[in-house]
């Protein structure tokens, strides 16, 4: 029997426990974490179908891993419900009708924010959950007629020949997107009424397919410019955004990203730009005040010459391949020390298996700090860094006005 009096997190629950059980709601995000794990940062819980039944898969957020496991809805209730107000502060329930918010404050008291889905009509026939064992069911559709124009799948909505990796690779960037774009507070299902459109730019954009794939995601809510040095593939996403309605919303231009200044912009993009060209891209987002940078680079020529090995590490490095993985490691480590004396919180990890692409790693950088705000530690550390390695000058270094030397 519920309290005569239910509490903001009472009536929270309330709407839960039957969705949970029935399968009825899109998602369910715990935030602002306050338990033991220090790298524990949020919880994401959605329907799932599997061979067994229904079940609840909860995804849990680390600071450089996660680790999903899936429920059934009694036991995933059952595990729920002590952590909404007391390890997570924040709980925020979408469903087809309506989102509720439960914001607790550490001293136990808590409000509850409902707002109705605006100009849903399918408000009473929530989504059948993803299904796990049975046909796929992707974030990114498989029969979006744009991966097909863009040549990755077919009519039928399977990949080509040849382009199965790339719809996995596809599938995962938008997976990923969507994880930091919450985590950096810009997640566009969660803006007001009236919020201006997130602006994202993707600096060599290429044959577009991720920067289709962020229009696809994020819908008539985001703004998106994609920049590319070759114009017959500008022409080509130009047209194919053309047909499919979204000009308005999505666009690109021939330019290189060195000689291309980018407007203010919430979120930049630099998938693959080799060597300096991503170093280009990060002060290029840092000076347009992103709040989120997500690169994954490659070809990391320019610190190699001037690598100095340790005696230790001498012998080691006389082999070609073993000087080019150091290069690869010492330049996105500083690359990734530098983004967090300018301010943003960093994490390196592979976005894809190396089954699918060798050029795997991500850098994704969340604004945290003002620019101008002085961080004399990190300062010093990067120095101590570019000193062991025999670093004196580095692109992003340069562009960030920030020196190597001692």
């Amino acid at each position: 029997m519920n309290p005569p009096n239910p509490t903001a997190r009472d009536r929270f629950l309330d709407r839960l426990r039957p969705a949970a059980r029935d399968g009825t709601f899109t998602k369910l995000t715990l935030g602002k974490y306050r338990g033991a794990d220090p790298t524990l940062r949020q919880l994401h819980v959605r329907p799932v179908s599997l061979n067994a039944g229904p079940h609840l898969a909860f995804v849990w957020r680390h600071a450089t891993r996660d680790i999903t496991k899936n429920h059934p809805p009694a036991e995933a209730l059952a595990l729920l419900e002590p952590l909404i107000g007391g390890d997570f502060l924040d709980a925020h329930l979408f469903t087809p009708g309506e989102t509720a918010q439960l914001e607790t404050q550490p001293d136990g008291s808590a409000r509850l924010k409902i707002k109705p889905v605006a100009g849903n009509a399918s408000a009473s026939s929530p989504p059948a959950p993803a299904a796990h064992n049975r046909a796929k069911a992707y974030l990114i559709p498989a029969r979006a007629g744009w991966l097909r124009d863009l040549g990755v799948t077919n009519d039928r909505g399977q990949p080509r020949e040849g382009m199965a990796d790339k719809f996995r690779q596809i599938q995962k960037f938008a997976e990923l997107l969507g994880h930091l774009l919450a985590e950096s507070g810009l997640d566009a299902a969660s803006t007001g009424a009236g919020a201006d459109p997130l602006r994202l730019t993707d600096m060599g954009s290429g044959k577009g397919y991720l920067t289709f794939a962020l229009a696809e995601l994020l819908g008539p809510r985001a703004r998106i410019q994609g920049l590319e040095a070759r114009p017959e593939l500008v022409a080509l996403c130009n047209r194919v955004a053309q047909q499919h309605g979204w000009a308005d919303r999505l666009g690109f231009k021939a330019g290189r990203i060195a000689d291309t200044a980018v407007e203010p912009c919430d979120v930049l993009i630099a998938l693959h730009a080799c060597d300096t060209a991503t170093d280009d891209a990060l002060a290029r987002g840092h000076a347009a005040g992103a709040r989120l940078l997500v690169v994954a680079p490659c070809c990391q020529h320019e610190l190699r010459p001037q690598l100095t090995a340790p005696p230790v590490l001498a012998e080691a490095l006389r082999h070609g391949i073993f000087q080019e993985r150091q290069a690869e490691f010492v330049t996105d480590a500083l690359r990734a020390q530098l983004l967090e004396w300018a301010g943003y919180r960093t994490k390196v990890f592979e976005f894809i298996s190396t089954e699918h692409t060798a050029k795997n790693l991500m850098i994704a950088a969340i604004r945290t700090r003002a620019p101008g705000q002085p961080d004399d530690a990190t300062a010093r550390r990067i120095r101590e860094f570019a000193t062991f390695y025999g670093i004196r000058h580095q692109a992003l270094a340069t562009r960030l006005g920030f020196s190597l030397q001692s």
